[in-house]
């Protein structure tokens, strides 16, 4: 399957899933708040490649791949998320994301989705910030749950990302090296292979 195919396929999964998290909190009130980066500066934080191929291949056509790679390699902190931009490098609890539009699934999926216990029972998977900040709301999402609203599950979008690519969607690695592995397999894929579309590289 070409590079273009599987970007368009997880491209499509997390549109479907974006909807679905709109929907959820919509029904929940659930939000993070705003400008928040605790999660994205997580240094225990993993991915898989293939979730940040869409970013790898965006970088790819605007002639940023080589210097992110780069840029990785050589990273002071290689435990945060390049993409987070902290609002100054005193506080890295706050800040956004520079590439929200291609963020990972575990981004996505972190705070508005589910795991299931050894009982079964799906657990939101949420952070420590929201659970103390909006308590009443976050029991309340708890309760709706176990009545029977739906919330997306880590399982079954981790399964679904896998299908597009069996091995780079199942490799669980550091954020940061997901990223590196991603526009290495992009690089690799176009070192024989003409630019996508017919199009030329970006100077």
């Amino acid at each position: 399957m070409s590079i273009e195919r599987k970007v368009k396929l997880i491209e499509g999964l997390f549109e479907q899933l974006d909807s679905k998290i709109f929907t959820f909190q919509n029904k929940t009130k659930l939000q993070c708040i705003s400008g928040c980066g605790q999660c994205c500066n997580n240094p225990t934080m993993e991915a898989s490649p293939l979730e940040f191929l869409p970013l790898a291949f965006h970088l790819f056509l605007t002639g940023k791949a080589e210097t992110t790679l780069k840029e990785l390699q050589s990273k002071q902190n290689p435990s945060i998320c390049h993409i987070y931009n902290p609002l100054n490098i005193v506080d890295y609890a706050s800040g956004q994301c520079s590439n929200y539009k291609y963020r990972g699934l575990i981004c996505r999926l972190f705070g508005y989705a589910a795991s299931r216990d050894k009982y079964g029972k799906e657990r939101l998977v949420t952070c420590k910030i929201i659970k103390e900040n909006q308590q009443g709301i976050y029991q309340d999402t708890v309760e709706a749950i176990n009545n029977g609203l739906y919330v997306p599950m880590f399982t079954d979008y981790y399964m679904q990302l896998a299908q597009i690519d069996f091995k780079l969607g199942n490799m669980i690695v550091p954020i940061n090296k997901a990223l590196k592995l991603a526009i290495e397999e992009v690089l690799q894929y176009y070192v024989y292979r003409p630019f996508p579309g017919g199009l030329e590289t970006v100077a």
